[in-house]
């Protein structure tokens, strides 16, 4: 089953369980990929789901900060409920020896010798890693091994 379809179906079961919160972040959800579809004219693959969910992860982990700074704790509740349900559709998270392992492997694979070679590194990674470790920390981790 399609991650788009995996949405939409727990959508319905979120209109018949009455639960607002889940239901209104996974319309949210679906009108952002929809909004992609229609801006590119294309049907959006799992891949690109999965994009589209990460970025929105981002924004409300972005925005629970924002809030907690400008003490609006309230504010702050709505988006971390938004969040859990949000990250139910992320795959499983990697551990962090396992993204080491990955690191390692990638590096041996691109033949890295520096810092000039991040690049090759980050992209090897990429296909790997998304939506299973925050990319930020993985960089961190690729220079404190390249250097």
């Amino acid at each position: 089953m399609s991650l788009k379809a995996k949405l939409k179906e727990q959508q319905i079961l979120a209109m018949r369980a009455k639960d607002k919160v889940r239901l209104g972040t996974i319309r949210m959800l679906l009108a952002a990929i929809k909004q992609i579809e229609i801006d590119n004219k294309v049907e959006l693959i799992d891949d690109e789901v999965m994009a589209v969910v990460i970025k929105s992860v981002k924004q409300r982990k972005d925005s629970i900060a924002q809030f907690e700074k400008a003490n609006r704790i309230d504010l702050a509740d709505i988006e971390k409920a938004e969040l859990e349900i949000l990250q139910e559709f992320l795959p499983q998270a990697l551990t962090s020896e396992e993204v080491k392992t990955l690191i390692k492997q990638a590096i041996a694979s691109s033949g890295a010798n520096g810092m000039q070679d991040m690049g090759k590194v980050m992209g090897l990674l990429k296909k790997d890693i998304q939506g299973r470790a925050d990319m930020g920390e993985v960089s961190a981790l690729v220079r404190a091994s390249l250097a």
